[in-house]
């Protein structure tokens, strides 16, 4: 009991994905095909996600023993 509002839901993301195309980005789709870099650097990310955790790295390394 309780499961028509997910199932309905189910239903309407199925009927979308059957009766409406998606828009495609073809030349996406190309550079991933011929292997050539996308123009995003992940690096940039890397870094961001580093430094917006870096404080918490002194405050619980105590518990560096859990590594074990």
């Amino acid at each position: 009991m309780g499961r028509g509002r997910a199932k309905a839901k189910q239903t309407k993301v199925a009927r979308q994905l059957k009766y409406n195309s998606p828009e495609m980005d073809l030349d996406s789709l190309q550079r991933e095909l011929s292997g050539q870099k996308p123009n995003h650097s992940s690096a940039r990310q890397d870094s961001t996600y580093d430094d917006e955790y870096a404080e918490y790295v002194s405050r619980y390394s105590n518990y560096d023993e859990w590594d074990d």
